[in-house]
This record gives C-alpha cells, structure tokens and sequence, in this order.
C-alpha cells in the first residue's frame, strides 16, 4: 500500500481512537509507520534525505519503544503494508502532519493521565514524536532546495 494511503489510514485511526488505551496503540503504529517511511527513504530516497531518513528511523524507534507494544496481530501492522512511496514530498508533508497529531493526542493522553507511568510514557513519546517531526521538517527543506536546483524544465 502505498505510504501516503498508510498516513491516512492512521490518522483516521488516530482520532477514531476511543480511549487513552486505543489512542496509545495508534500513535505506536504511526510511529512505526514513520520509522518504516524513514528506512524507505534512507534505502532508495533522494540521496540528500538519507542522513535524516535513518535520523527519522531511530527517533520513531525511540517512540516505539518507549510505550507499551500493542497486541496486534502482523496483518494489522501498518508499517508492514508500506509497499510503495511513490512521491516522497506529499509523503513526508502528510507525515509532518501525522506527527503533530500524535503530540496532541499524546499531550491529551499525558493531562488526563492518573497514573504518572502512563504520563511520563506520553512526555517521552511526545519527544520522539516532536523530534521526529523536526526531522520530517528538515527532509522538506532539503527537497526545496533541491528542486530550486533543477532547471526549470525539470521542477515538479
């Protein structure tokens, strides 16, 4: 399935999620999904995003892990549906998008929280999420500034 379909499919999931339980399970999938985007990119991107793509790859890893894995079974992994990223601009725009809403909904999960494991889990989280997103942000610039390079001709 291709990359920017998978966003959207966890963003809907993301603000479907009823309880802090369900949020938290598809804001570990759309961090599992950042970091499967980021190993695409650091394999066949633009050679200039791969520095930050494996920075991507690590930082989502870090989100991951830092919250308790789900109990999902492999067909409902997202990140083992990515098959395709066919354009990595819109791609990384809507998973800049993405992880903003995973810090929002994290920082909801982290003010309602009674039990300080559950928020200091959404503090942590929300680091990766941040810092993965700034990655995101990065990769962005330098396709700009690629694509300012191209002669006119070229520019997509």
């Amino acid at each position: 399935m291709d990359a920017l379909r998978l966003i959207e499919v966890s963003r809907e999931a993301l603000v479907a999620g009823a309880d802090a339980a369900g949020t938290l399970r598809e804001v570990w999938q759309a961090q599992a999904l950042s970091q499967a985007i980021g190993s695409r990119l650091a394999v066949s991107g633009p050679p200039e995003l791969r520095g930050e793509a494996l920075g991507l790859m690590e930082l989502a890893g870090r989100g991951c892990g830092v919250l308790d894995p789900p109990d999902l079974d492999t067909a409902d992994l997202l990140a083992a549906r990515l098959t395709e990223l066919a354009d990595a601009r819109r791609t990384l725009l809507g998973l800049c998008g993405l992880l903003g809403e995973v810090g929002m909904a994290l920082v909801g999960i982290a003010s309602a929280a009674s039990d300080e494991a559950v928020y200091w889990q959404c503090m942590e989280a929300i680091d990766a999420a941040d810092e993965s997103r700034d990655r995101v942000l990065e990769m962005l610039r330098k396709l700009a500034a690629r694509e300012e390079l191209l002669p006119e001709g070229e520019r997509g």
